[in-house]
């Protein structure tokens, strides 16, 4: 074990632990980091589905000022809801 000393790798053990102890904390916020983006999409993705499959279950029936109005009201109950978990995905954009 020539100029390796106790590891077999050489060098400082205070060193290699701190550079062991840097890697594993760039990987925690790799992580982390990820995990944001991935609520993020999930969420978003949640608020298109959601808003679609609500209007879908709209009954557009009569002329096209009643079908207008009915969309109207559905969106009105819709957009606050979409809004929310538009807000909370923008939130798991953006870093801490």
């Amino acid at each position: 074990m020539e100029g390796g000393g106790f590891f077999p790798f050489g060098g400082d053990p205070e060193e290699i632990l701190r550079g062991l102890r840097e890697f594993a904390e760039q990987q925690t916020e790799s992580v982390k980091e990820a995990q944001r983006e991935q609520f993020a999409t999930l969420t978003l993705n949640t608020a298109v589905e959601l808003t679609a499959a609500a209007l879908r279950r709209v009954d557009v029936s009569g002329g096209p000022d009643e079908q207008a109005l009915a969309l109207r009201d559905a969106m009105r109950v819709l957009f606050p809801e979409a809004v929310a978990l538009v807000s909370a995905a923008r939130q798991g954009f953006m870093r801490e």
